[in-house]
C-alpha cells in the first residue's frame, strides 16, 4: 500500500520539488523587502516634527505631532486642486488609454505577414525605452509656437498658440502622451495571452463559418478576458498615482490650475522646501486611498467575474 503522507511531509515535498523556483524568487524578495519594507520604518515621520538629524524614535528628541501635518494638507489652500488633478489625469488615462493597448494587441494578432507584423511590433516598443527627459523635450519642442503643432495649425490658416502656457490643453498633452509611450509595451501581456489560445478552435470557427471578426469577437477576447480584469484592477488602484516625473519636466508654473498633482506638490514642498514630514503625511494618505481602491476594485471584480488578485 502507498504510505500516506502527513501535513508537514507534503509541505516539504512541495519545497524540495520546487526549490529551482524558491531560489529563482530569492533575489527578488531580498530587493522587495530591502528597498519596500525596510523603508517604511520612515512613516513614523509622518506623525512628528522630523528635520535631518532628529532621532525618529527618542523620549526627548522626538517631537511628535499626530496628525496635525494630515490636518494641515486637508484644509491646505491646494487641497482641492492636487485631489482633482491628480484623479482627472489619471482618469483620462485609464478611460482613453486602457483600451488602446487591448485594441493593438487584437489587430496585431490579426496580422498575416509575420515580417511587418515583427516591425509593428518592435516599433511600438520602442517609445517605452526613450526616456522621459528624452520625450518631455520632444513634447515641448512640438507644441511651441513655432513647433510642429502650430505649424499645422498655420497651414490650415488657424492661429498658433502656445500650448504648453494654456492650462486647458495640458491634460490632453499629457494624456496623448502617455499612450503613445506605453501602448506598446502595456500590449505585450495581451499578446502572450493571445499565444496560448489553441489554434484548433480558429479552425473549427472557420468551419461553422465565423469569419476573422467573430473569431477575435468570440474566442481571442474570451482568452484575454482575465488579463483584462487584472490589469483593470491595476490601474483602478493607481488612480491617485499620475506620472509625476514626465509633469515635472513638461509643466510650468502658468498651468498649475491643471497640471499641478500630488506628486509635483511633494517634490516642491517635501522635498525642495524641507518639510519631510508633511511630505510623508501626504504620500501616506495617497497610499492609503490607492490601496483602498485596489481592494475595492479586487472585491468587486472578484463578486461579479471571478477574476481577482486574491
Amino acid at each position: 500500500m502507498r504510505a500516506i503522507r502527513q501535513p508537514n511531509q507534503r509541505k516539504s515535498f512541495r519545497v524540495r520539488d520546487n526549490l529551482q523556483l524558491y531560489l529563482i524568487m530569492l533575489p527578488v524578495l531580498v530587493h522587495i523587502f530591502i528597498f519596500s519594507y525596510i523603508p517604511m520604518y520612515g512613516i513614523l515621520i509622518a506623525f512628528q516634527n522630523y528635520y535631518p538629524g532628529k532621532p525618529f524614535l527618542s523620549l526627548h528628541g522626538t517631537d511628535w505631532v499626530g496628525f496635525q501635518h494630515f490636518i494641515d494638507f486637508f484644509n491646505g489652500p491646494y487641497f482641492g486642486r492636487l485631489m482633482r488633478n491628480t484623479f482627472l489625469l489619471s482618469f483620462y488615462f485609464l478611460v482613453f488609454g486602457f483600451w488602446v493597448p487591448i485594441l493593438f494587441a487584437l489587430l496585431l494578432n490579426e496580422l498575416k505577414s509575420g515580417v511587418f507584423k515583427k516591425y509593428v511590433q518592435t516599433a511600438s516598443y520602442l517609445p517605452h525605452f526613450i526616456s522621459n527627459v528624452v520625450v518631455a523635450g520632444m513634447v515641448l519642442s512640438f507644441i511651441n509656437t513655432d513647433g510642429i503643432v502650430n505649424a499645422i495649425v498655420k497651414l490650415f490658416g488657424g492661429t498658433p498658440v502656445a500650448l504648453n502656457t494654456e492650462p486647458g490643453y495640458f491634460p490632453a498633452i499629457y494624456t496623448i502622451t502617455s499612450i503613445w509611450k506605453s501602448f506598446g509595451w502595456s500590449s505585450i501581456l495581451y499578446l502572450a495571452a493571445m499565444s496560448s489560445v489553441d489554434p484548433h478552435q480558429y479552425e473549427a470557427a472557420k468551419m461553422d463559418g465565423a469569419n476573422r471578426f467573430k473569431q477575435m469577437l468570440h474566442i481571442t477576447l474570451p482568452a484575454i478576458r482575465p488579463t483584462i480584469f487584472i490589469l483593470l484592477i491595476f490601474a483602478i488602484g493607481n488612480l491617485l498615482s499620475a506620472n509625476s516625473e514626465f509633469i515635472l519636466l513638461i509643466y510650468n508654473p502658468m498651468v498649475y490650475e491643471t497640471a499641478d498633482v500630488i506628486g509635483t506638490y511633494l517634490y516642491r514642498d517635501g522635498l525642495l522646501g524641507g518639510n519631510f514630514s508633511a511630505g510623508t503625511a501626504v504620500g501616506l494618505f495617497i497610499s492609503i486611498i490607492n490601496f483602498t481602491l485596489l481592494y475595492t476594485a479586487n472585491t468587486l471584480s472578484r463578486k461579479y467575474s471571478d477574476y481577482a488578485l486574491w
